[in-house]
C-alpha cells in the first residue's frame, strides 16, 4: 500500500480508535458512577510520584485552573482525594488520592485487562516498542494541542 493510502487509512483508524477509547472511558465511568474526566484525573494522579497541586492537575488534564479546582472539589466530596497543606511551603495545597479510592476501578480494570494483555500477546518486542513510541508521541502531541486550544480560548 502506498504511503498516501496508508496515511488516509491511518487517519480513519485513528479517529475510530480515539472515539472507541472515549466511549470505553464513558462506559467505565458510568459503571463506576463517575464523570469520565474525574475517572481519568484519578488515573493520572496514580501515575504521579506523590501528591500534586491543583495547578499540576490542570497541566495533566488540560483543564483551566478553575475547572481543575472544581474537579478536585468533586473528587474530595466523593471521598476519592484529600487536600493538605504542603509542609515545605504552607501556601501550597497538595492533592492526593485516598488509599483505596481506586479499588473499584482496579477491580473493573482487572476484569477487562485480560483482553488488553491478550491483544498484545502475539506482538514481538520490536512491535511493542513501536507501539510504546507511538503512544508516548501521541500523548505529547495531545498535551501540546490541548495547550494550544487553552491559549486560544483564553485569548477570546
Amino acid at each position: 500500500m502506498a504511503r498516501e493510502d496508508l496515511m488516509t487509512e491511518l487517519g480513519s483508524a485513528s479517529r475510530r480508535y480515539m472515539a472507541s477509547y472515549i466511549l470505553f472511558n464513558q462506559a467505565v465511568a458510568d459503571h463506576l458512577g463517575m464523570h469520565p474526566t474525574d475517572l481519568q484525573c484519578l488515573n493520572l494522579l496514580t501515575l504521579e510520584e506523590g501528591p500534586v497541586t491543583t495547578g499540576r492537575i490542570a497541566e495533566l488534564t488540560g483543564l483551566t485552573s478553575g475547572s481543575a479546582t472544581r474537579l478536585v472539589d468533586r473528587l474530595e466530596k466523593a471521598g476519592q482525594v484529600t487536600r493538605r497543606r504542603d509542609e515545605q511551603d504552607r501556601r501550597r495545597v497538595l492533592v492526593e488520592v485516598v488509599p483505596g479510592a481506586m479499588e473499584r476501578f482496579g477491580a473493573v480494570w482487572r476484569e477487562l485487562g485480560a483482553g488488553w494483555e491478550e491483544l498484545f500477546h502475539e506482538d514481538s518486542e520490536a512491535d511493542l516498542a513501536v507501539l510504546l513510541r507511538h503512544m508516548r508521541r501521541t500523548t505529547e502531541l495531545a498535551r501540546h494541542q490541548m495547550a494550544r486550544l487553552t491559549e486560544r480560548s483564553a485569548a477570546h
